[in-house]
Protein backbone atom coordinates (compact mmCIF):
# COMPACT_ATOMS: atom_id res chain seq x y z
CA UNK A 1 0.00 0.00 0.00
CA UNK A 2 1.24 3.57 -1.25
CA UNK A 3 2.26 6.10 1.91
CA UNK A 4 1.85 9.50 0.87
CA UNK A 5 2.59 12.43 2.53
CA UNK A 6 0.51 16.02 2.27
CA UNK A 7 3.12 19.16 3.69
CA UNK A 8 1.65 22.19 3.94
CA UNK A 9 3.90 24.93 5.49
CA UNK A 10 1.64 27.10 7.80
CA UNK A 11 0.81 30.56 7.12
CA UNK A 12 3.60 30.38 5.15
CA UNK A 13 3.87 34.28 3.88
CA UNK A 14 3.41 35.72 7.32
CA UNK A 15 5.11 32.70 9.05
CA UNK A 16 8.56 33.43 6.39
CA UNK A 17 7.70 37.60 7.14
CA UNK A 18 8.28 36.63 11.12
CA UNK A 19 11.24 34.31 10.71
CA UNK A 20 12.79 37.53 8.51
CA UNK A 21 11.85 39.96 11.33
CA UNK A 22 11.80 38.17 14.51
CA UNK A 23 10.54 41.46 16.46
CA UNK A 24 7.15 40.45 14.51
CA UNK A 25 6.88 37.20 16.10
CA UNK A 26 4.70 38.41 18.99
CA UNK A 27 2.65 40.47 16.88
CA UNK A 28 -0.73 40.28 14.55
CA UNK A 29 1.10 40.31 10.74
CA UNK A 30 -0.63 40.03 7.56
CA UNK A 31 1.15 39.77 4.33
CA UNK A 32 -1.63 42.33 2.13
CA UNK A 33 -0.94 42.52 -1.53
CA UNK A 34 -1.23 46.20 -1.42
CA UNK A 35 -1.47 47.83 2.27
CA UNK A 36 -2.19 51.19 2.00
CA UNK A 37 -5.03 51.19 -0.10
CA UNK A 38 -8.49 50.31 1.37
CA UNK A 39 -9.14 47.48 -1.04
CA UNK A 40 -5.70 45.85 -0.57
CA UNK A 41 -6.49 41.89 -0.27
CA UNK A 42 -4.86 39.94 2.75
CA UNK A 43 -2.66 37.19 1.24
CA UNK A 44 -1.65 35.51 4.65
CA UNK A 45 -2.15 36.30 8.14
CA UNK A 46 -0.28 34.61 11.08
CA UNK A 47 -2.01 32.85 14.32
CA UNK A 48 -2.06 36.10 15.96
CA UNK A 49 -3.91 37.61 13.60
CA UNK A 50 -6.66 34.41 12.85
CA UNK A 51 -7.09 34.48 16.33
CA UNK A 52 -8.80 38.17 15.73
CA UNK A 53 -10.47 36.60 12.66
CA UNK A 54 -8.73 38.17 10.06
CA UNK A 55 -9.28 36.03 7.17
CA UNK A 56 -7.10 35.20 3.89
CA UNK A 57 -9.32 37.40 0.88
CA UNK A 58 -9.96 40.09 3.60
CA UNK A 59 -9.12 43.82 2.41
CA UNK A 60 -6.68 45.50 4.19
CA UNK A 61 -9.59 48.09 5.89
CA UNK A 62 -11.11 44.46 7.21
CA UNK A 63 -8.64 43.20 8.39
CA UNK A 64 -7.77 46.62 10.67
CA UNK A 65 -11.41 46.49 11.13
CA UNK A 66 -10.82 43.14 13.27
CA UNK A 67 -7.49 44.00 14.40
CA UNK A 68 -6.97 47.22 14.72
CA UNK A 69 -3.05 46.16 15.97
CA UNK A 70 -2.45 44.58 12.93
CA UNK A 71 0.74 44.88 10.96
CA UNK A 72 0.37 44.85 7.08
CA UNK A 73 3.54 43.84 5.45
CA UNK A 74 3.92 44.44 0.99
CA UNK A 75 4.73 40.37 0.03
CA UNK A 76 8.38 39.34 -0.48
CA UNK A 77 7.82 36.78 -3.17
CA UNK A 78 11.69 36.20 -3.60
CA UNK A 79 12.11 35.32 -0.40
CA UNK A 80 9.32 33.38 -0.09
CA UNK A 81 10.71 31.15 -2.94
CA UNK A 82 13.73 30.84 -1.23
CA UNK A 83 12.06 29.48 1.73
CA UNK A 84 9.89 27.18 -0.30
CA UNK A 85 12.94 25.78 -2.15
CA UNK A 86 15.07 25.20 1.08
CA UNK A 87 11.66 23.22 2.61
CA UNK A 88 11.93 21.39 -0.84
CA UNK A 89 15.34 20.36 -0.42
CA UNK A 90 14.45 18.77 3.22
CA UNK A 91 11.54 16.88 1.92
CA UNK A 92 14.38 15.16 -1.19
CA UNK A 93 16.26 13.58 1.93
CA UNK A 94 13.94 11.50 3.01
CA UNK A 95 12.80 10.49 -1.25
CA UNK A 96 12.78 11.80 -4.76
CA UNK A 97 9.30 11.47 -5.33
CA UNK A 98 7.94 14.85 -5.09
CA UNK A 99 4.86 17.02 -6.17
CA UNK A 100 4.78 20.74 -5.78
CA UNK A 101 1.17 22.47 -5.56
CA UNK A 102 2.15 25.86 -5.22
CA UNK A 103 4.78 27.37 -3.11
CA UNK A 104 3.94 26.31 0.28
CA UNK A 105 2.65 22.90 -0.21
CA UNK A 106 4.36 19.28 -1.74
CA UNK A 107 3.01 15.51 -1.86
CA UNK A 108 5.71 13.27 -0.88
CA UNK A 109 5.80 9.56 -1.76
CA UNK A 110 7.44 8.18 0.97
CA UNK A 111 6.65 4.30 0.37
CA UNK A 112 9.82 3.03 -0.24
CA UNK A 113 11.34 5.10 2.23
CA UNK A 114 9.61 3.34 4.90
CA UNK A 115 12.42 0.84 4.63
CA UNK A 116 14.79 3.67 6.06
CA UNK A 117 13.36 6.08 8.13
CA UNK A 118 10.41 4.20 9.87
CA UNK A 119 6.22 4.15 9.38
CA UNK A 120 4.63 7.40 7.52
CA UNK A 121 3.89 9.30 10.81
CA UNK A 122 7.48 8.91 12.18
CA UNK A 123 8.73 10.13 8.79
CA UNK A 124 5.81 12.93 8.87
CA UNK A 125 7.06 14.12 12.60
CA UNK A 126 10.91 13.89 11.60
CA UNK A 127 9.73 16.37 8.74
CA UNK A 128 8.38 19.03 10.75
CA UNK A 129 11.02 18.67 13.08
CA UNK A 130 13.64 19.30 10.89
CA UNK A 131 12.02 21.94 9.05
CA UNK A 132 10.98 24.14 12.15
CA UNK A 133 14.91 23.56 13.29
CA UNK A 134 16.14 24.42 9.87
CA UNK A 135 13.63 27.49 8.30
CA UNK A 136 11.43 28.66 11.46
CA UNK A 137 8.59 27.53 9.66
CA UNK A 138 6.07 25.21 10.39
CA UNK A 139 4.54 22.74 8.56
CA UNK A 140 1.00 20.23 9.04
CA UNK A 141 1.58 17.09 7.54
CA UNK A 142 -0.66 14.58 6.21
CA UNK A 143 -0.19 10.85 5.84
CA UNK A 144 -2.44 8.21 4.51
CA UNK A 145 -2.99 6.20 1.35
CA UNK A 146 -3.21 8.62 -1.38
CA UNK A 147 -3.10 11.57 -2.28
CA UNK A 148 -6.37 13.14 -1.61
CA UNK A 149 -6.78 11.85 1.70
CA UNK A 150 -3.14 13.20 2.34
CA UNK A 151 -4.37 16.47 1.41
CA UNK A 152 -7.24 16.09 3.58
CA UNK A 153 -5.14 15.02 6.45
CA UNK A 154 -3.01 18.24 6.50
CA UNK A 155 -5.87 20.33 6.45
CA UNK A 156 -7.48 18.62 9.68
CA UNK A 157 -5.19 20.10 12.08
CA UNK A 158 -3.26 23.38 12.04
CA UNK A 159 -0.62 24.50 13.06
CA UNK A 160 2.64 22.44 13.40
CA UNK A 161 0.52 18.81 13.23
CA UNK A 162 0.53 15.46 11.83
CA UNK A 163 -2.48 13.57 10.88
CA UNK A 164 -3.12 9.97 9.56
CA UNK A 165 -5.49 8.92 7.64
CA UNK A 166 -5.85 5.13 7.40
CA UNK A 167 -8.15 2.82 5.38
CA UNK A 168 -9.31 2.08 9.09
CA UNK A 169 -10.46 5.57 9.93
CA UNK A 170 -10.89 7.01 6.92
CA UNK A 171 -14.77 6.83 6.77
CA UNK A 172 -14.75 8.23 10.26
CA UNK A 173 -12.75 11.40 9.75
CA UNK A 174 -13.41 12.28 5.93
CA UNK A 175 -16.88 11.49 5.49
CA UNK A 176 -18.58 13.75 7.64
CA UNK A 177 -16.67 16.33 5.78
CA UNK A 178 -18.43 18.72 3.38
CA UNK A 179 -17.55 17.77 -0.12
CA UNK A 180 -16.17 20.83 -1.26
CA UNK A 181 -12.73 20.16 0.92
CA UNK A 182 -11.78 17.71 -1.91
CA UNK A 183 -9.53 20.13 -4.04
CA UNK A 184 -11.59 19.61 -7.20
CA UNK A 185 -15.02 20.42 -6.05
CA UNK A 186 -15.74 24.45 -6.62
CA UNK A 187 -18.22 26.07 -5.51
CA UNK A 188 -20.21 26.15 -8.58
CA UNK A 189 -19.38 21.96 -8.22
CA UNK A 190 -20.76 22.02 -4.70
CA UNK A 191 -24.16 23.62 -5.51
CA UNK A 192 -24.95 21.43 -7.99
CA UNK A 193 -24.17 18.20 -5.61
CA UNK A 194 -26.21 19.95 -2.90
CA UNK A 195 -29.21 20.26 -5.32
CA UNK A 196 -28.88 16.56 -5.53
CA UNK A 197 -29.14 16.27 -1.89
CA UNK A 198 -25.43 15.53 -1.52
CA UNK A 199 -23.04 17.31 0.96
CA UNK A 200 -20.55 15.62 2.71
CA UNK A 201 -17.81 13.66 1.31
CA UNK A 202 -19.40 10.45 2.59
CA UNK A 203 -23.01 11.66 1.26
CA UNK A 204 -20.78 11.36 -2.36
CA UNK A 205 -18.99 8.52 -1.71
CA UNK A 206 -22.43 6.52 -1.19
CA UNK A 207 -24.35 8.38 -3.87
CA UNK A 208 -26.04 6.59 -7.20
CA UNK A 209 -23.14 6.31 -9.93
CA UNK A 210 -25.65 6.35 -12.44
CA UNK A 211 -27.27 10.33 -10.93
CA UNK A 212 -23.71 11.47 -10.63
CA UNK A 213 -22.59 10.34 -14.16
CA UNK A 214 -26.44 11.90 -15.38
CA UNK A 215 -25.38 15.06 -14.50
CA UNK A 216 -21.59 15.51 -14.12
CA UNK A 217 -20.90 13.42 -17.28
CA UNK A 218 -17.43 11.38 -16.68
CA UNK A 219 -16.16 13.30 -13.90
CA UNK A 220 -19.15 11.62 -11.97
CA UNK A 221 -17.72 8.91 -11.23
CA UNK A 222 -14.17 10.03 -10.76
CA UNK A 223 -15.65 12.29 -7.87
CA UNK A 224 -16.98 9.36 -6.28
CA UNK A 225 -13.79 6.88 -6.65
CA UNK A 226 -11.75 10.23 -4.85
CA UNK A 227 -14.52 10.34 -2.09
CA UNK A 228 -14.32 6.69 -1.17
CA UNK A 229 -10.61 6.54 -1.06
CA UNK A 230 -10.51 4.21 -4.31
CA UNK A 231 -8.49 7.16 -6.21
CA UNK A 232 -4.43 5.88 -7.08
CA UNK A 233 -3.12 8.87 -8.90
CA UNK A 234 0.89 8.49 -8.24
CA UNK A 235 3.22 11.50 -7.74
CA UNK A 236 4.24 13.65 -10.38
CA UNK A 237 8.08 13.48 -10.15
CA UNK A 238 9.07 16.79 -11.35
CA UNK A 239 12.77 16.67 -10.46
CA UNK A 240 13.25 13.25 -12.73
CA UNK A 241 10.46 13.05 -15.14
CA UNK A 242 11.60 15.05 -18.61
CA UNK A 243 8.25 14.34 -20.58
CA UNK A 244 6.65 17.63 -21.04
CA UNK A 245 3.09 17.70 -20.02
CA UNK A 246 2.07 21.66 -19.72
CA UNK A 247 3.53 25.27 -19.41
CA UNK A 248 1.70 27.75 -17.01
CA UNK A 249 1.84 30.03 -14.66
CA UNK A 250 -0.60 31.68 -11.75
CA UNK A 251 -0.55 35.14 -10.31
CA UNK A 252 -2.63 36.47 -7.48
CA UNK A 253 -4.08 39.97 -8.13
CA UNK A 254 -3.42 42.41 -5.58
CA UNK A 255 -7.05 42.90 -4.81
CA UNK A 256 -10.10 40.76 -5.78
CA UNK A 257 -10.78 40.97 -9.37
CA UNK A 258 -14.77 42.07 -10.23
CA UNK A 259 -14.59 42.89 -13.72
CA UNK A 260 -14.32 40.82 -16.86
CA UNK A 261 -11.74 43.42 -18.44
CA UNK A 262 -10.01 42.89 -15.18
CA UNK A 263 -9.29 38.98 -15.60
CA UNK A 264 -8.92 39.74 -19.26
CA UNK A 265 -5.53 41.96 -18.46
CA UNK A 266 -4.51 39.22 -15.65
CA UNK A 267 -5.21 36.61 -18.46
CA UNK A 268 -2.87 38.85 -20.83
CA UNK A 269 0.02 38.94 -18.81
CA UNK A 270 -0.06 35.23 -17.54
CA UNK A 271 -0.38 34.46 -21.94
CA UNK A 272 2.54 36.45 -22.65
CA UNK A 273 4.99 34.47 -20.45
CA UNK A 274 3.54 31.43 -21.18
CA UNK A 275 3.83 31.98 -24.60
CA UNK A 276 7.56 33.35 -24.32
CA UNK A 277 8.34 30.11 -21.96
CA UNK A 278 6.93 28.21 -24.78
CA UNK A 279 8.51 29.65 -27.80
CA UNK A 280 12.03 29.08 -25.76
CA UNK A 281 11.49 25.52 -25.72
CA UNK A 282 10.52 24.62 -29.34
CA UNK A 283 6.90 23.59 -28.30
CA UNK A 284 3.13 24.86 -28.91
CA UNK A 285 -0.01 23.30 -27.81
CA UNK A 286 -3.46 22.31 -28.16
CA UNK A 287 -5.11 22.83 -24.83
CA UNK A 288 -5.37 26.05 -22.80
CA UNK A 289 -6.78 25.68 -18.96
CA UNK A 290 -7.85 28.61 -17.04
CA UNK A 291 -8.26 27.99 -13.12
CA UNK A 292 -9.94 31.07 -10.83
CA UNK A 293 -9.67 30.94 -6.55
CA UNK A 294 -12.40 32.88 -5.46
CA UNK A 295 -12.41 35.15 -2.58
CA UNK A 296 -13.44 31.48 -0.13
CA UNK A 297 -10.28 30.26 -2.10
CA UNK A 298 -12.54 27.60 -4.07
CA UNK A 299 -10.86 26.99 -7.02
CA UNK A 300 -12.33 25.96 -10.21
CA UNK A 301 -11.14 25.35 -13.75
CA UNK A 302 -12.02 24.17 -17.51
CA UNK A 303 -10.26 23.62 -20.36
CA UNK A 304 -10.52 23.98 -24.03
CA UNK A 305 -8.97 21.77 -26.84
CA UNK A 306 -8.46 23.19 -30.69
CA UNK A 307 -7.68 21.17 -33.52
CA UNK A 308 -4.62 23.65 -34.21
CA UNK A 309 -1.58 24.40 -31.72
CA UNK A 310 0.04 27.76 -30.88
CA UNK A 311 2.35 29.53 -28.70
CA UNK A 312 1.01 32.73 -29.29
CA UNK A 313 0.08 34.77 -26.22
CA UNK A 314 -2.61 36.35 -27.89
CA UNK A 315 -4.13 32.72 -29.13
CA UNK A 316 -3.51 31.51 -25.78
CA UNK A 317 -5.48 34.58 -24.25
CA UNK A 318 -8.42 34.45 -26.66
CA UNK A 319 -8.99 30.78 -25.75
CA UNK A 320 -8.61 31.34 -22.11
CA UNK A 321 -11.14 34.08 -22.31
CA UNK A 322 -13.58 31.98 -24.49
CA UNK A 323 -13.12 29.42 -21.44
CA UNK A 324 -14.25 32.48 -19.25
CA UNK A 325 -16.95 33.67 -21.31
CA UNK A 326 -18.94 30.35 -20.89
CA UNK A 327 -18.57 29.14 -17.94
CA UNK A 328 -18.26 32.26 -15.69
CA UNK A 329 -19.13 35.15 -17.83
CA UNK A 330 -22.52 35.48 -16.46
CA UNK A 331 -22.00 35.18 -12.93
CA UNK A 332 -20.70 38.19 -10.28
CA UNK A 333 -17.00 37.30 -9.57
CA UNK A 334 -14.85 37.79 -6.70
CA UNK A 335 -11.74 36.34 -7.88
CA UNK A 336 -8.56 36.63 -5.84
CA UNK A 337 -6.48 34.49 -8.08
CA UNK A 338 -5.90 33.26 -11.99
CA UNK A 339 -4.09 30.65 -13.55
CA UNK A 340 -3.43 29.55 -16.97
CA UNK A 341 -1.71 26.70 -19.09
CA UNK A 342 -1.40 25.12 -21.98
CA UNK A 343 -0.93 21.42 -22.22
CA UNK A 344 -0.99 18.64 -25.17
CA UNK A 345 2.35 20.16 -26.23
CA UNK A 346 4.02 19.18 -29.34
CA UNK A 347 7.47 20.30 -31.16
CA UNK A 348 7.64 23.37 -33.04
CA UNK A 349 9.40 21.88 -35.83
CA UNK A 350 7.29 18.70 -36.03
CA UNK A 351 3.90 20.69 -36.16
CA UNK A 352 4.57 23.47 -37.90
CA UNK A 353 1.89 23.30 -40.52
CA UNK A 354 -1.42 23.32 -37.56
CA UNK A 355 0.44 26.85 -36.34
CA UNK A 356 -1.44 28.52 -39.37
CA UNK A 357 -4.47 29.88 -36.86
CA UNK A 358 -5.21 33.05 -38.67
CA UNK A 359 -5.10 33.57 -42.50
CA UNK A 360 -1.82 33.32 -43.80
CA UNK A 361 -0.56 36.78 -43.99
CA UNK A 362 -1.90 37.82 -40.53
CA UNK A 363 0.10 34.85 -39.30
CA UNK A 364 3.43 35.65 -40.89
CA UNK A 365 2.74 39.33 -39.46
CA UNK A 366 2.12 38.17 -35.92
CA UNK A 367 4.88 35.50 -35.83
CA UNK A 368 7.43 38.33 -36.94
CA UNK A 369 5.42 40.63 -33.76
CA UNK A 370 5.82 37.62 -31.06
CA UNK A 371 10.01 37.08 -32.64
CA UNK A 372 10.67 40.78 -32.50
CA UNK A 373 9.17 41.01 -28.72
CA UNK A 374 11.45 37.69 -27.32
CA UNK A 375 14.55 39.66 -29.31
CA UNK A 376 13.80 42.78 -26.81
CA UNK A 377 12.94 40.82 -24.07
CA UNK A 378 16.15 38.74 -24.33
CA UNK A 379 18.12 42.00 -24.38
CA UNK A 380 16.54 44.39 -22.25
CA UNK A 381 14.48 41.93 -19.88
CA UNK A 382 11.10 40.58 -19.66
CA UNK A 383 9.66 43.27 -18.53
CA UNK A 384 11.24 45.83 -21.08
CA UNK A 385 7.85 45.57 -23.15
CA UNK A 386 4.33 44.83 -22.72
CA UNK A 387 0.66 44.64 -23.40
CA UNK A 388 -1.41 48.42 -23.46
CA UNK A 389 -4.02 46.40 -21.79
CA UNK A 390 -2.04 45.32 -18.75
CA UNK A 391 -0.09 48.68 -17.90
CA UNK A 392 -1.18 50.50 -15.23
CA UNK A 393 -3.22 48.05 -13.56
CA UNK A 394 -3.89 48.14 -9.84
CA UNK A 395 -4.38 44.95 -9.52
CA UNK A 396 -1.14 43.42 -10.89
CA UNK A 397 2.39 42.77 -9.54
CA UNK A 398 4.64 42.36 -12.47
CA UNK A 399 7.98 41.56 -10.62
CA UNK A 400 6.65 39.39 -8.30
CA UNK A 401 3.90 37.11 -8.32
CA UNK A 402 2.62 34.69 -6.43
CA UNK A 403 3.83 31.35 -8.64
CA UNK A 404 6.21 31.83 -10.64
CA UNK A 405 5.81 28.76 -12.81
CA UNK A 406 7.17 29.34 -16.01
CA UNK A 407 8.84 26.19 -15.76
CA UNK A 408 7.57 23.15 -17.49
CA UNK A 409 5.14 21.22 -15.54
CA UNK A 410 5.82 17.49 -16.16
CA UNK A 411 3.83 13.96 -16.09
Amino acid sequence: MAVILHCDLNNFYASAECVLNPALKNFAVAVAGSPRHRHGVVLAKNEIAKKYGVKTGDTVWQAQQKCPNIICLPPQFKKYQEFSKQVIEIYSRFTDKIESFGPDECWLDVTHSTKLFGTGKQIADKLREIVYKETGLTISVGVSFNKYFAKLGSDLKKPNATTEITPENFKQLIYPLPADNLIFIGKKTYKKLNKLNIFSIGDLANASPQLLEQHFGIIGPRMQAVASGQDNSEIIDLKHNSEQKSVGNGLTALRNLTKREEILSTVLVLAEKIAYRMRELGVCGKTVHLSLKDSNLYTTGHSLTKNISTNSPQEIAKYAMEIFDTFWGEQTICIRAVRVAVSNLHSTTQNAQQMLLFEDKNHEKLKKFNNACDKIRKKYGYYSIRNANTIDKDFINYFETEKEQNEVELE
